[in-house]
């Protein structure tokens, strides 16, 4: 059975996801649960990878080895380097960087991974449909939804400084710990996926706090964006 893969960084966020979702089974494999379910009248299995990349790159090898995947959506939240963004504003990965893979010592762009390139690309498809999405929501004004860069890296962004080099060398909208993680297995795979973060934070020196107040919302409106595209 054909199914869409569904990942996501944090229990908060998973859990957002597994309240839209119907007829769900657990499935525990290598240590990880599966969630087998319903959304919007498509079948699909749900985990919680864990912050970071090296989780979300082995959550996503397993997903595609023990299940039949369609295609893989990383839904979660990020904090916004777009001075145009809010908390709860959704930004729609079009192309998603590592700003800390770096090895510009060999003469190489910063984030250029061998084999893979500068960016890992969402399956074009996938971003149309969110477009689609978007104009619907759009209507109500209640948010912005952004199609943008999106930087991953090992880190929880914190520095205003840090927040505009990334900004700079890649363009982005938002930065986040997994996304070019699960889009870097998926392209190897040949995979479709898409990267779907709403903003729970911006780097300000006190995002933390932010984060904390936000991370629910913000993940609430991730989860219901998803329900959404699915139908």
């Amino acid at each position: 059975m054909k199914r869409i893969g569904i990942i996501a960084a944090m229990n908060e966020e998973m859990q957002q996801i597994k309240n839209v979702m119907d007829n769900i089974v657990e499935n525990n494999i290598h240590n990880l649960k599966f969630f087998e379910g319903v959304i919007s009248g498509k079948n699909c299995v749900l985990v919680e990878c864990g912050v970071g990349k090296v989780n979300a790159a082995r959550t996503t090898q397993i997903m595609i080895d023990n299940y039949d995947i369609e295609y893989i959506v990383n839904v979660g939240t990020a904090g916004a380097i777009d001075n145009d963004l809010n908390v709860t504003d959704v930004v729609i990965g079009e192309k998603i960087a590592q700003h800390d893979f770096d090895i510009t010592a060999f003469g190489h762009e910063k984030g250029y991974i061998t084999g893979v390139g500068k960016y890992v690309y969402s399956d074009e498809k996938l971003i149309n449909k969110c477009k689609e999405v978007m104009e619907s929501i759009d209507k109500d004004n209640s948010f912005n939804v952004k199609v943008g860069a999106i930087a991953s890296g090992d880190v929880f962004c914190t520095s205003q400084e840090l927040a505009n080099n990334i900004s700079n060398e890649f363009n982005a909208s938002c930065v986040e710990m997994e996304g070019a993680a699960i889009g870097q297995i998926c392209a190897l795979d040949n995979v479709p996926f898409i990267v779907i973060r709403s903003i729970s934070d911006s780097p300000n020196g006190n995002n933390n706090i932010d984060f904390d107040t936000y991370l629910d919302i913000a993940s609430k409106r991730g989860a219901n964006f998803l329900q959404e595209l699915l139908k």
